[in-house]
């Protein structure tokens, strides 16, 4: 078969798939063990035909995947895709650039130059801002944390990226009781090590005592400071005093860090902008583009707002490399980990360009309403209780005890109409609901409370 005639024919499943994503069950329907059999073919002395093989991994594949990118999927705090990003992605997949730098593929770091700026005015940052497309939360917060200490040691006189952390002076981080655990996992990574953390309790929702940030700021002794906030608790959804934060912070020469996965997004909705007032003060932000954005994955942002920071603690050069520093073109790999790289600016570029500013908005205030649909729905329910205000698109719910909760969490996921996970939250067992689809219906979270309903009557 020729290659056109293939990829026509995988795009026709592609669609196919998508189009019915909604229509079956949200969960897996297929074992463990019997996954693995449809997968072990055994690896053949002369290989296959592409044909076969695509054959194949579609039938073995597709009992067992999750229909995270349908609009009853409530997990994780997981969206789906738009239609553009998806094409885009594939398009990206298709075209095969390295997104090294200008030299490896203009087109892709030209779309990642403009998709950066298109994001820095969607979510109210610094136009100044340093930006890098890394995968994930997890490496956003890595590289926003890796200039934070370049930055801070710098300050006093210590060249980490040349002399690395032995004999370093001690870097103090300051980061809430209820931070995110990418937090701790990028301090490790970075060489400062968990331990660094002084935490800051929280407070009843979930956001930092700012009062008690304050104070912690106050007794500590001069030296080098990372201040971690979050836009998001990602249990509750609650934003942490950022103006209070960053002003306090900026008093005793500390760097402010925002780890904003899904809740930085609230920037661009017009009802939800308040919960980020002060965002641009900080020093170095990080957000999803699966998430809220409905990029397909794997998609993340680090913004930063000392760009000579974030060059030196990513950027690299080589006899053989050509490219980077100050050319006519920005260098993508100048501001992440990764050389060999895909070129994820495309789908983002067709994202933003798809939905407009207004659209961003749109899809942020709908599902923060659908999520208090969610609330207002499961809350009416006898024996059910909604454990948080809902200022997002994160709902908490208990239905009693913790066994019963954990019990009536693993029905509703057999069930297969929905899936929402579970998480523990103040030392309980609640079901946790995230609304991030841009496909999700009110129609959709009404048959997903029906759903609930009914498996309470059968449990009971």
């Amino acid at each position: 078969m020729k290659l056109q005639e293939l990829v026509s024919q995988t795009a026709e499943r592609i669609a196919t798939y998508r189009d019915k994503v909604g229509d079956g069950p949200v969960g897996p329907t297929v074992d463990p063990d019997s996954l693995r059999a449809a997968f072990a073919l055994g690896l053949s002395e002369q290989g296959t035909s592409s044909t076969q093989v695509i054959e194949r991994l579609v039938a073995a594949a597709e009992p067992g995947l999750v229909a995270t990118a349908g609009p009853r999927y409530f997990g994780f705090v997981v969206g789906g895709a738009t239609p553009a990003a998806m094409c885009a992605d594939l398009l990206t997949t298709g075209w095969d650039q390295p997104a090294f730098n200008a030299v490896t593929s203009p087109a892709a770091a030209v779309a990642e130059e403009v998709a950066g700026g298109w994001l820095k005015e969607i979510l109210g940052l610094p136009g100044s801002a340093s930006f890098g497309f890394v995968t994930g939360g997890q490496a956003a917060n890595t590289v926003g944390l890796a200039a934070a200490r370049n930055h801070v040691l710098a300050r006093v006189g210590w060249d980490v990226e040349s002399r690395g952390l032995p004999g370093a002076p001690a870097v103090r981080v300051l980061a809430s009781a209820e931070r995110h655990a990418t937090i701790d996992r990028s301090l490790r990574l970075l060489g400062l090590g968990a331990g660094a953390v002084q935490e800051v309790p929280a407070g009843p929702d979930g956001a930092i005592d700012a009062a008690m940030l304050v104070r912690a700021l106050d007794a500590a002794p001069a030296g080098p400071t990372i201040v971690c906030v979050q836009a998001g608790n990602v249990n509750t959804g609650a934003c942490d005093d950022l103006a209070l934060a960053c002003q306090a912070a900026h008093e005793h020469g500390a760097w402010v860090h925002v780890d904003g996965a899904f809740g930085l997004w609230a920037a661009a909705g017009p009802s939800t902008r308040h919960l980020t007032a002060g965002i641009e003060q900080a020093d170095s932000w990080a957000t999803d583009g699966h998430k809220w954005l409905n990029v397909p994955y794997d998609s993340g942002y680090v913004f930063c707002a000392h760009p000579g920071a974030h060059a030196a603690s990513m950027s690299f050069t080589a006899a053989y490399l050509v490219g980077h520093g100050s050319g006519p073109v920005r260098a993508p790999s100048d501001f992440v980990p990764e050389s060999s790289r895909r070129a994820r600016g495309f789908a983002t570029w067709a994202a933003l360009a798809e939905l407009g500013r207004g659209g961003v908005a749109q899809l942020v205030e709908r599902c923060c309403k659908l999520a208090r649909r969610f609330a207002q729905g499961l809350g009416a329910l006898d024996g059910v209780t909604i454990a948080n205000q809902v200022v997002l698109n994160q709902v908490l719910v208990s239905f009693g005890d913790d066994e019963r909760t954990d019990g009536v969490i693993a029905a509703i996921q057999r069930d297969g109409t929905c899936w929402m996970g579970g998480t523990t939250w103040r030392g309980r067992r609640l079901m946790r609901v995230s609304v991030s689809n841009c496909t999700t219906t009110e129609a959709d979270v009404d048959m997903s409370i029906a759903a609930i309903e009914r498996i309470l009557a059968t449990l009971a």
